[in-house]
């Protein structure tokens, strides 16, 4: 284990729930986007994104077997963002027949952003990202104090 070790999983988190809170941020701008993307002929409006993680480097199997091999000694190597992924969910259909990107039934579709599930993961980001400072702060500490003995 690197002496830095524990910065750079603060690191590695800290890059992933800054990309979570841009996506959200990203979703939120484009809620009441109805031209998103022109798929074939036809304009389709904004559809969520979704930021999946996964763990740093090895697979969950080879951490498993390393933790066997060296009795409870884990190699932990933060986090990155593996996909973002667009939401599958229908989109909202809302009756609106003098509205210019109406059907011929009258029903507009809109964007699958629901500004109250974004806010919560904002909400989430936000707090695993102060979550990763305070432990980034308390590695500073511990080195610090650790240069004050060395004096």
């Amino acid at each position: 284990m690197s002496l830095f070790n524990g910065f750079n999983i603060s690191a590695s988190g800290l890059t992933a729930n800054r990309m979570r809170m841009d996506v959200v941020s990203a979703n939120i701008a484009n809620a009441n986007t109805n031209r998103a993307e022109l798929v074939d002929g036809e304009w389709m409006p904004y559809r969520r994104k979704t930021v999946e993680l996964s763990q740093n480097g090895a697979s969950p199997f080879a951490n498993q077997l390393q933790s066997v091999i060296n009795r409870g000694n884990t190699s932990v190597s933060g986090v990155k963002v593996s996909e973002i992924k667009e939401d599958e969910t229908p989109f909202t259909l809302s009756y609106e027949p003098e509205h210019p990107d109406a059907g011929e039934d009258g029903y507009v579709r809109s964007s699958n952003v629901d500004p109250l599930k974004e806010m919560v993961d904002l909400m989430s980001a936000t707090r695993s990202y102060e979550a990763n400072v305070t432990a980034l702060n308390a590695s500073k500490s511990m080195f610090m104090k650790a240069l004050e003995i060395g004096k």
